[in-house]
């Protein structure tokens, strides 16, 4: 009962339209000072402190820069003009150009707000002057941005792996398979969408054309490379890694391409330095509502509750994916992260599923979210730049979340898709 009443008294705060971070401090505030334990709050500062000091954590103002930089830089409109030399071809057009764009893009930011609205401003702008659709254009802009928390590297996968200890190297690895087939799934459902309303496609570039693309682009193409390969090579860790991607972006805007000058500097450290002490704020007030959980034992509730309905491990799975889909209409998917991983890992661990796997489950469960009303943050932030309601754009992206679902099904149920790489290339 405790356990209901506090996820409860939560979720209700979010509703009303209380900031995530106050939400989690007041429950957590509250449940102790109702509970007659008022004196345990004093444990209140020194939570707070030591869930932002992880070192991993370091990794995430610097891949929220990088993603600023490429999106001032020039690096986006390079991406795209490869990417559709590439798959132009292909039914849907720039809509199959869309999804590749934001596969390659992922691979640089790790962020699906910055791929949204960054890339997602340029690939909506060419869409609608080749006369496609708003709607599809926004849903397809939105569903496509979805990849990059997945694909390494990966902001939610830096925050998991700080949380559990898990090897970060490991979970971007574990993001790239999984990517992959959601691009594939995405670009399916563009190719059908298509078919159905008589979509047709881009010319194809000829060999000339994809040539010159590619130079254009290879710079910013070599950073997935860098940033995976120095972390198998031993040359840096995966947060250093998001300190190299700051300064290649950096070096290609200032020098390289010239687009980026000392005076854009400012403002991009600014909305950098607003957007990570959001994020990290969020992060404290959920270290000591974490602690309250524990300290409550509120997941030995929840395990408790749940082997009482599931008698084994498919069904154990089925119900905590559920559970974070739902808890993914209302929350945003850091928040559900930080969250349900003290809830749920004991649960994992008893039936076995690997912790590894398990992160690549939560990763896509809240990438469903993040296109889900009421609190889809890409939801909002496409219908934002692309003047369409938030209802419309909700109707018309069933068939791409449809995709995402089947492969979040496909990750759950075969364990080798996100596990298989990691093992492959580290060992267990």
């Amino acid at each position: 009962m405790l356990a209901f009443l506090i996820l409860a008294a939560l979720v209700a705060l979010i509703l009303i339209g209380v900031p995530i971070a106050v939400a989690l401090g007041v429950t957590a505030i509250g449940t102790y000072v109702a509970l007659g334990q008022p004196q345990i709050l004093t444990m209140l500062p020194a939570r707070m402190y030591s869930a932002t000091t992880a070192f991993t954590l370091l990794a995430i103002p610097f891949f929220i820069l990088a993603g600023n930089l490429m999106n001032t830089g020039g690096i986006t409109e390079r991406i795209f003009r490869f990417a559709s030399a590439l798959v132009g071809h292909i039914r849907g057009g720039l809509g199959q150009v869309n999804v590749v764009a934001s596969l390659v893009f992922s691979g640089m930011s790790g962020a699906a707000v910055a791929d949204a609205a960054g890339l997602g401003q340029i690939e909506l702008k060419a869409m609608r002057d080749a006369g496609y659709d708003e709607r599809f254009s926004a849903a397809v802009t939105a569903a496509s941005s979805t990849i990059g928390p997945v694909f390494p590297p990966s902001i939610p996968f830096v925050i998991y792996g700080s949380i559990t200890g898990v090897s970060v190297v490991k979970l971007f690895l574990a993001g790239i398979v999984p990517g992959l087939l959601m691009a594939a799934a995405l670009m399916g459902a563009v190719w059908l969408v298509s078919r159905a309303r008589g979509y047709g496609q881009e010319e194809r570039a000829s060999r000339r054309e994809l040539w010159t693309s590619f130079k254009h682009a290879i710079l910013p193409l070599g950073t997935p490379v860098i940033i995976i390969g120095g972390i198998l090579g031993g040359i840096f860790t995966p947060t250093e890694a998001s300190v190299v991607a700051s300064v290649y972006a950096l070096f290609l805007g200032i020098v390289v391409y010239r687009e980026i000058g000392l005076g854009d500097l400012p403002k991009i450290f600014w909305d950098t330095l607003v957007h990570s002490v959001r994020l990290l704020f969020v992060i404290a007030a959920a270290g000591f509502f974490g602690w309250l959980l524990i300290h409550q034992r509120v997941p030995d509730a929840i395990i408790s509750g749940l082997t009482s309905f599931a008698d084994s491990r498919t069904v154990a799975l089925a119900i905590v994916v559920f559970v974070l889909l739902v808890l993914g209409m209302f929350l945003e998917g850091i928040v559900v992260i930080v969250i349900c991983v003290p809830l749920f890992m004991p649960l994992m661990q008893q039936y076995g599923v690997d912790a590894v796997q398990f992160g690549v489950i939560m990763i896509m469960c809240s990438m469903v979210g993040l296109l889900t009303p009421p609190v889809g943050m890409v939801l909002f932030a496409v219908a934002s730049i692309s003047k369409i309601t938030v209802g419309a754009l909700s109707r018309e992206l069933w068939p791409y979340l449809l995709g995402i679902f089947l492969v979040l099904v496909l990750v759950t149920y075969v364990p080798l898709v996100s596990t298989g790489l990691p093992e492959l290339l580290t060992g267990r």
